[in-house]
């Protein structure tokens, strides 16, 4: 029953987890903030996993863990459900849109040449701004701070589930059985992000105040780049979802009977194999006083004890060039890997023209279990021909060489940007190279009073996008919705390959040959995804083996925290910032300011996204060689043959009894460290 409830509880935090990234480009819509405010939010929940982890690693393994574990579930789901929240308090969700397209009855100019003509939404505009103080209060300002509490929530929530979930397994399961569990634990998670991903898919189809709007009304398609789907809802089903996976955890007991096989044995076999025997009687002696310490009322001495221990133990471990040098190339790898990630919907939407549902649908359908695939077949290499430390650093800086050589190509896999009069091309269809915001003016538009921050793009029948009809210089519309016609648009005449002046509504489509670029891309992507995480299993083999048995606990316990802390937190910000700088076209906040980015440079973002990821994978080889060079230093083939077969690792062939005992006291006096050993 435990090991059922702990798998839903994976499959319930991935869910959520991936969910969030497939609803990224929708939050920055929604709230009206830039990416890198975005990155902001996303790694709220990395700050807040470390918030508590010492605090549950430590003293969750004394208490209740599987209603720790039901708590924890508990405060993912509030998490889940704050997230959701400014939808119902916010108001419905404003776009711009020219009058006449919602009331067919009224029939407007869209050059504003007499101010008669005004439409309603810009004087609305003209008194927020008058009203500056009630301005600033309006609901909806700062909402996206509850997004980002909720995913802090959500990452405190989740902190207990995989540390305790796992070491209750292995306290209490057959030995050679906790390997299956754990596994089949892990492969339910992998589930999780497919069902995610779709789950962000189906919402971003679903306009964002269905239910509380009338439909009909709505102008806007989910090809436009205003579009915002329901991405609130996804955040109610996940949250009911953690909340279902936290229930049966309280009824579970805090002790299972353990087997037969585990109740006269302290340690485990794999942690025999590597303990040598001249050091039992020291470690046994330690484990005596270990418990006569938890069962004295002298906490602060165990403490005081406890940290004179801790740094020998770190510069032992930090004094380990094969750790150090494989943790930096893990660093630099995550953050090019989760930065790629974290915006990849985003790319796919702006550069290849495609709708944040089918982005989220291909990512979940195809790269995810390209991922699952790939760190199965690297253990499955690992296994089948019996690879050692020597050979899974080989593989590990291999997978990463030609997945990253496969990612240049999609350089070449990119569309041109598309033909947006005043942005990328001039209204006589030059190719535009001065200031965006001098060049939406020209002759042809120059007698109406139209606005530059507006974003309300038409597709004139010369196939180039204007970016509102007043801009095109559009004198008389007809029809209303999604139908509206713009007729006699002066730009639009103006224009070389131009044969009528007439325009509709929304942007025009990306060039002929996207469609095939795009479906090359997902080709490469998905190789991609495959060969990089191959090195996965080999590369987690490596961290193992290059340290000593006794330190294990501690080395991923300091790898786990470096990755989050520079990592997990600060990639989605930087990447956010980048791919601000590549922004064309700014929206405008109702109350003023600058919003959410309307329109990109297709060219820029390609070289700044692929380009990024890729100078950070180049570093992160550089160290991976690093750790290969060393090895081979260090190693002789006798040591390769012995580390294939288990016995013994590379790193530490001849200086195995090195500070052996006084360095393993230091992880956790309580807590037995050969667990994650075993593991």
């Amino acid at each position: 029953i435990f090991l059922g409830a702990l798998s839903f509880v994976y499959f319930a935090k991935a869910l959520s987890g991936s969910y969030l990234k497939s609803t990224i480009t929708q939050i920055e819509r929604r709230f009206d903030i830039p990416s890198s405010l975005v990155g902001v939010i996303d790694g709220s929940f990395e700050i807040g996993n470390l918030l508590i982890i010492i605090l549950v690693s430590y003293f969750g393994a004394k208490l209740h863990r599987p209603r720790i574990i039901g708590a924890g579930c508990l405060i993912m789901s509030a998490g889940t459900f704050l997230i959701a929240m400014p939808q119902f308090f916010m108001g419905r969700y404003r776009y711009e849109r020219f009058p006449s397209t919602i009331n067919s009855t009224v029939s407007l100019s869209p050059c504003l040449q007499d101010k008669s003509q005004t439409p309603l939404s810009a004087l609305e505009k003209s008194q927020a701004k008058i009203n500056d103080a009630g301005c600033e209060k309006e609901a909806g300002s700062s909402m996206w701070i509850y997004v980002l509490l909720g995913n802090l929530l959500r990452g405190i929530g989740e902190t207990p589930i995989q540390p305790l979930g796992i070491a209750y397994i292995d306290d209490y399961a057959v030995e050679e059985n906790a390997a299956l569990y754990i596994g089949c634990v892990q492969t339910v998670a992998i589930i999780g992000p497919i069902f995610g991903f779709l789950l962000g898919s189906l919402c971003a189809k679903l306009y964002v105040d269905i239910g509380f709007v009338d439909l009909d009304g709505v102008t806007i398609s989910p090809k436009d780049v205003e579009w915002v789907g329901a991405w609130w809802l996804g955040y109610l089903i996940a949250g009911v979802i953690s909340v279902l996976a936290g229930i049966p955890f309280w009824f579970l007991p805090k002790h299972l009977p353990k087997p037969e096989s585990r109740k006269d044995s302290s340690t485990s076999s794999e942690h025999s194999k590597f303990i040598i025997e001249e050091n039992k009687d020291q470690r046994m002696s330690y484990w005596q006083q270990a418990k006569l310490a938890e069962m004295a009322k002298g906490k602060p001495l165990e403490f005081s004890s406890w940290l004179l221990k801790f740094f020998p133990s770190l510069k032992n471990l930090f004094g380990n060039p094969v750790y150090i040098l494989y943790l930096c190339a893990s660093i630099i790898q995550f953050n090019s890997l989760i930065g790629m990630v974290t915006y990849k919907p985003k790319y796919i939407e702006q550069q290849y023209g495609q709708t944040s549902s089918k982005s989220n649908f291909v990512i979940g359908l195809i790269n995810i279990p390209a991922v699952a695939f790939g760190i199965f077949s690297g253990g499955l290499i690992m296994k089948k021909f019996g690879i050692g430390i020597l050979g899974a650093a080989k593989l590990f800086l291999g997978s990463s060489f030609f997945g990253y050589l496969l990612l240049l190509s999609l350089f070449a896999m990119g569309c041109e940007n598309s033909d947006v009069a005043g942005l990328t091309v001039s209204y006589h269809g030059a190719k535009l190279m001065t200031d965006y915001e001098e060049a939406l003016f020209s002759e042809c538009n120059s007698g109406c009073s139209c606005s530059k921050n507006d974003w309300d793009p038409i597709c004139g029948e010369n196939g180039v996008t204007y970016v509102s009809a007043c801009l095109a210089g559009c004198q008389a519309s007809n029809g209303s919705g999604k139908s509206t016609v713009f007729f006699n648009c002066s730009c639009v005449g103006t224009f070389e390959s131009s044969r009528s002046s007439s325009a509709v509504v929304g942007p025009c489509q990306k060039g002929n040959e996207c469609p095939k670029m795009f479906l090359y891309f997902l080709v490469i992507s998905v190789i991609t995804s495959y060969t990089l995480s191959v090195g996965g299993t080999p590369g987690y083999i490596l961290l193992l083996r290059c340290i000593k048995p006794h330190l294990k606990s501690f080395a991923l316990g300091i790898y786990t925290l470096a990755i989050r802390v520079l990592a997990g937190i600060p990639a989605p910000v930087y990447f956010g910032v980048a791919l601000d700088t590549t922004c064309l076209k700014w929206g405008s906040k109702r109350c003023g300011g600058r919003g959410a980015c309307r329109l990109y440079d297709s060219s820029a973002l390609r070289y700044v996204y692929l380009g990024l990821t890729l100078v950070l994978g180049t570093v992160s080889i550089f160290f991976s060689v690093a750790v290969l060079w060393v090895l081979r230093k260090k190693s002789s083939p006798q040591d390769e043959t012995l580390s294939a077969n288990g016995e013994r690792g590379a790193c530490g062939t001849k200086r195995r009894k090195d500070n052996f005992v006084t360095s393993d006291q230091l992880i956790q006096p309580t807590y037995w460290p050969e667990k994650e050993t075993r593991l």
